[in-house]
């Protein structure tokens, strides 16, 4: 019964910037300080601060606007968004509603179905709130003001995804975009890129279903499991007649379900109205001139790049544009491997395998300090792997050392032995070796049951402690046993 279902998604997305200092003050945005250590009489909400704007916050709106082909509000201001809640301190959000900085915008995604398409309905610069920390062993709730202030931009799409892979592809194309640009570090496990999911259900070709906001999911996997449950949640509201309700919702992520919260504030709750301590903004074309000059090239351009300079596959070229670092980091490496190609299969395959590997915390995200090898060593990694200098094996267990300390991958061979066993004379007294200690199995190998070669090979391999050149060592062995049959 589901599947005459259709899942209709508009995602609206935070994210807070890589400003040094808060949006109206000149306090720290850095994470992780000490609570409440990085406030005054302005981010606090004290009686009589006024606000300042800082101008890279709109430097910043603009670069991102450009970057995801927005249409840009040369004349903008700010507005008050009016609620109470503990963790904003002046009781209203300094946001925009009336006139935001960016609208009808666009990015195209790619997903197994092919090329699409979403709509980005407008981008507003505002400030973050505090954050409140629930104490269960006592009882209380306590609130840390640090957030308070920090610049956010809030990029509300269209409702045009229809699938939590489409939702996620999105995710990714903002984040590459965001991090490109230097608006913001995306860092999703320390809440500053954050995501609200608007979903609703219908038949196809039926109007908008009602919908539901599932709040501040901080990781792709959370989001694609939201919409997930939220969608099997509708689907089975609406036939058993229950009907659905708009409110927002808490994704659990221990119970895989989600949970109202509070009954859904409209905009006319809110009390807009124009925020009277902050004067308009106009942009000129000196400022849109400098701010467009200033976008590095993007990841769409660069895949096509990858693709007709480097020979690499759309699918590869995908994967290492997603974030700037990386993008730069593979150009670095490439231009002094003798196959950019073998350096991309490096980095995708054994590389991120160490990175996964040592994210001790789970967080899922890379980061520059996540792939601490100097590009030229890994360049030469990658040539010695590729001219057969040293074994694939070899190669991973090279690639580990310089994860624990970045060297010179040659000099660490030579030091430890570890370049391919080519002498014929070697490889032929290990492959007798291992012929007349397993007799056996040469046996049932010359009975036909071929499939004992690799058994073989692996001891072998362990006689020349891995460093044989894997299919001279291969062809030594087939042509002994071929005297023996």
């Amino acid at each position: 019964m589901a599947k005459q279902y259709e899942t209709v998604i508009g995602l609206e997305v935070h994210v807070e910037l890589a400003t040094a200092t808060k949006i109206f003050c000149g306090c720290s945005t850095k994470f992780g300080a000490a609570p409440n250590t990085h406030t005054c009489p302005v981010c606090i909400g004290m009686p009589g601060s006024l606000p300042v704007l800082n101008k890279k916050v709109v430097e910043y709106a603009l670069a991102l606007g450009m970057a995801a082909n927005c249409e840009i509000n040369r004349y903008c201001r700010f507005d008050r968004k009016n609620y109470f809640y503990p963790d904003n301190p002046q009781n209203y959000q300094i946001s925009q509603l009336y006139l935001p900085i960016c609208h009808d915008g666009h990015l195209e995604i790619t997903t197994e179905n092919g090329k699409k398409t979403i709509r980005i309905h407008e981008m507003h610069m505002e400030e973050d709130a505090g954050k409140l920390i629930h104490d269960e062993w006592e009882d209380c709730s306590l609130v840390d003001y640090n957030r308070s202030g920090v610049p956010l931009i809030e990029i509300v799409s269209e409702p045009d995804i229809r699938s939590a892979e489409e939702a996620v592809a999105y995710l990714r194309k903002l984040r590459a975009i965001l991090t490109y640009t230097g608006v913001s570090d995306c860092r999703m496990n320390e809440g500053s890129m954050r995501c609200d999911v608007n979903l609703s259900v219908r038949r196809p070709g039926e109007p908008f279903g009602v919908r539901t906001e599932m709040k501040n999911l901080n990781s792709f996997q959370s989001v694609e499991r939201a919409i997930e449950a939220e969608y099997r949640r509708q689907v089975e509201a609406l036939e058993t007649g229950e009907g659905v309700v708009q409110e927002p919702r808490r994704y659990d992520q221990k119970t895989g379900k989600t949970t109202s919260m509070r009954r859904k504030e409209n905009s006319a709750d809110y009390r807009y109205f124009p925020d009277p301590d902050l004067p308009e903004i106009y942009l000129s074309d000196a400022e849109m001139a400098e701010i467009r000059a200033s976008i590095p090239a993007l990841p769409d351009e660069r895949r096509m790049r990858y693709m007709q300079q480097y020979g690499l596959t759309a699918y590869a070229a995908e994967q290492l544009t997603a974030e700037r670092w990386l993008a730069e980091y593979f150009e670095r490496a490439a231009g002094l491997a003798e196959s950019p190609v073998a350096l991309c299969n490096l980095i995708l395959g054994e590389v991120f395998a160490q990175i996964t590997l040592r994210d001790t915390a789970h967080t899922g995200e890379r980061g520059p300090e996540a792939l601490p090898i100097a590009p030229e060593h890994l360049a030469a990694l990658s040539d010695m792997i590729g001219t057969g200098k040293v074994n694939s094996s070899t190669g991973k267990k090279i690639l580990a050392a310089l994860f624990d300390r970045d060297q010179d991958p040659v000099a660490y061979a030579q030091a430890h032995d570890l370049f391919t066993l080519t002498d014929p004379a070697v490889l032929e007294a290990a492959a007798r070796e291992t012929l007349e200690k397993n007799p056996d199995m040469v046996k049932t190998y010359l009975s036909g049951k071929t499939t004992v070669e690799k058994a073989l090979m692996g001891k072998a391999m362990a006689l020349t402690r891995g460093k044989a050149d894997p299919e001279a060592l291969r062809r030594k062995l087939l042509e002994l046993l071929g005297k023996q049959g």
